[in-house]
């Protein structure tokens, strides 16, 4: 199995990456491939609305978003991390998120999504809720875990203090292993659930 790391932090060995790396650990002890992709540290633009994508299948802009496409295509799972900046998750992982789930030729029905957000004291729950919302559009099972996936601290390295940050991000990994697991066992015996075409209502008469 494969999950796909995405750390929507600037910082390479902050707070959010000692918050995936405690998640790696479960993964890697079972067996699962882990592959990071590191994004708040890029420029990356904001979605225009051109429609491209629907034509061609990826996005008009050549960056990381066309990059992380296949790599998405190919997990089982993925795990967004992101630092909360002004009650809300990194912009340029906004941006990079956008794009991405927009533009993918592909269905992300039930891959499982996981959302981690790290803070100094406030903002959790809305940054958490933000990320989950790019799962829930994609048919994608949420994974939970004891607890708002969050951990806490401000300076780099100060999650690790954070015993129960950590123990929260162990227990997200498990669950989240088990549902990849259920779910591959249930696509082997009855597939994937039955989807009907799309119906679009504008609401405009």
């Amino acid at each position: 199995m494969r999950v796909l790391f995405i750390n929507g932090s600037p910082h390479t060995d902050g707070n959010t990456a000692i918050a995936l790396r405690e998640m790696q650990k479960i993964f890697e002890e079972n067996g699962v491939e882990v592959e990071w992709v590191q994004i708040g540290n890029k420029a990356i633009r904001g979605c225009i609305g051109c429609q491209s994508c629907r034509r061609t299948g990826k996005c008009v802009f050549e960056d990381e978003v066309n990059q992380t496409a296949e790599k998405l295509r190919l997990a089982d799972g993925v795990v967004i991390g992101s630092p909360v900046y002004y009650a809300s998750v990194n912009a340029t992982l906004l941006a990079f998120l956008t794009r991405l789930f927009y533009s993918a030729p592909f269905s992300c029905t039930m891959k499982v999504g996981a959302a981690v957000v790290a803070a100094r004291r406030g903002g959790l729950t809305a940054s958490y809720d933000e990320i989950n919302k790019f799962f829930a559009i994609s048919g994608m099972p949420i994974a939970t875990g004891q607890y708002w996936n969050g951990i806490h601290g401000m300076k780099p390295g100060e999650a690790a203090e954070d015993a129960e940050g950590l123990q929260m991000m162990r227990t997200l990994a498990r669950n989240m292993l088990f549902l990849m697991k259920s779910i591959a066992l249930g696509r082997e015996s009855y597939g994937l659930p039955e989807k009907e075409p799309p119906v679009m209502t504008n609401f405009i008469r």
